[in-house]
């Protein structure tokens, strides 16, 4: 088999066969296949497409690359959830201990922050001593022990996935959706769950910007996991708008704890309740309803908040941090951004909001960067609110004041303003 015939046939527009796919990420992986000819078979699939079966077939491949985890050893009904990324997407530190404490067995792997999105990872790590780098066996200990952990990726998953996103990242072949699709549901499949919930965001603060997009995105990434043998849903939600009110990593874990102690704005409890149900739902297979039934009690009877507590004393963080969170540092700096005109929000541009949390100090431009978890944004108005000129809209948070300048700009240029009220957006769209 020769890597030439494999490029010409996807650039003729024939199916590539399970063997040629195998060949491929094998050799690529393995560094007997040069970046110039993967470059050209990308920049081929990129225009010809993948069908059903070749996007399968890629995504195993790139699975089957590295480790895969057995998760067999769990005794229970184990679920994973992954989220597309977005601006103030706290969803895991709400829906994971929500779910175990409905009885699933919550085994995560997440990653990082990377641009203007936030990662789980640099969230929970703004608790003291928390430690997310977990053997594979204590891992599974921890599942079987209170229902929940949530390590970082080890560096052996799907190493295929990670030498094919810089290729694709440097020869503007990113955007097919069999390629991102096969790039998430690689890392997800060889995390090991067998129930698998996707949490596709759209909009400006998404990597999908369109509905229409984000549902092909949804449809491909649920026939890769069903046609791999694991029971995977997707939900798609609204990022034209920053989930809840905390933008940055300390500020987003204690607006969790937050909601888990039953103070939730409606945004966010929309979004959580209705992931957690489909966690819930997904396991037990009951129906949507009984599982949000569930979900609500979880928060009720603070069983939700203990696994949280739980998980961070697992992982040698102090949990009274969860119970009462004003230990977490404070940002030295707290900036009231003030509005410059009247009127009604139209309109945020979610990504800018995010960017301007990065320059804040909460996140990060490239991998190696450090961050500092008390940065961020509090956002005091959002879209449909109405507001005066003067009016407080957000506080920034920095222990830098040169950072303010850049970021109070960037947050402004986010914001459209109108003199008449828009129409409510839906925060689930399917």
């Amino acid at each position: 088999m020769r890597m030439y015939d494999i490029i010409e046939n996807k650039r003729n527009g024939k199916m590539l066969s399970k063997e040629e796919i195998d060949f491929f990420i094998e050799g690529y992986t393995k560094g007997e296949i040069p970046d110039y000819q993967a470059s050209a078979l990308t920049m081929a699939i990129f225009f010809q497409g993948m069908n059903k079966e070749e996007t399968v077939n890629l995504t195993l491949a790139m699975a089957k690359s590295g480790d895969m985890i057995d998760l067999s050893g769990i005794d229970g009904k184990c679920v994973d959830k992954h989220s597309t990324g977005g601006v103030g997407d706290k969803t895991t530190l709400i829906v994971a201990p929500i779910a175990a404490a409905a009885g699933c067995k919550v085994a995560k792997m997440s990653g990082r922050g990377l641009g203007h999105t936030g990662g789980t990872i640099d969230k929970l790590e703004s608790i003291k001593g928390f430690s997310t780098a977990i053997s594979v066996e204590d891992f599974i200990n921890q599942v079987n022990k209170i229902g929940l952990c949530v390590a970082g990726q080890t560096g052996h998953l799907a190493p295929a996935d990670k030498k094919l996103y810089a290729l694709r990242d440097v020869t503007a072949t990113v955007d097919n959706i069999s390629l991102i699709a096969s790039s998430i549901m690689s890392k997800k499949l060889a995390s090991g769950a067998q129930n698998i919930l996707l949490d596709v965001k759209t909009g400006s603060g998404a990597f999908m910007k369109t509905l229409e997009g984000s549902k092909e995105l949804a449809k491909t990434m649920v026939e890769i996991g069903n046609g791999a043998g694991r029971n995977t849903r997707a939900v798609i939600t609204n990022m034209d708008i920053p989930l809840g009110h905390a933008v940055g990593n300390s500020l987003e874990v204690k607006e969790a704890i937050e909601f888990l102690n039953g103070k939730a704005d409606d945004d966010l409890k929309e979004v959580c309740v209705t992931l957690a149900a489909n966690m819930i739902s997904l396991c037990f297979e009951n129906d949507i309803e009984q599982a949000r039934q569930l979900v609500l009690s979880a928060i009720d009877d603070g069983s939700a908040l203990e696994k949280l507590a739980l998980m961070v004393e697992a992982q040698g963080g102090n949990k009274e941090w969860i119970y009462n969170p004003s230990l977490f540092p404070q940002a030295s700096i707290e900036y009231e951004l003030k509005a410059t005109e009247s009127g009604y929000i139209k309109k945020m541009d979610t990504e800018k909001i995010g960017i301007a949390s990065c320059l804040l100090g909460a996140g990060r431009l490239k991998v190696e960067d450090s961050i500092d978890y008390s940065a961020g944004i509090t956002i005091k108005a959002k879209t449909g609110d109405k507001i005066e000129k003067g009016d407080i809209i957000a506080i920034l948070h920095t222990n830098n004041k040169d950072f303010i300048s850049n970021a109070e700009k960037t947050y402004l240029e986010a914001l459209t303003v109108s003199e008449t009220k828009p129409e409510k957006e839906p925060l689930i769209y399917s």
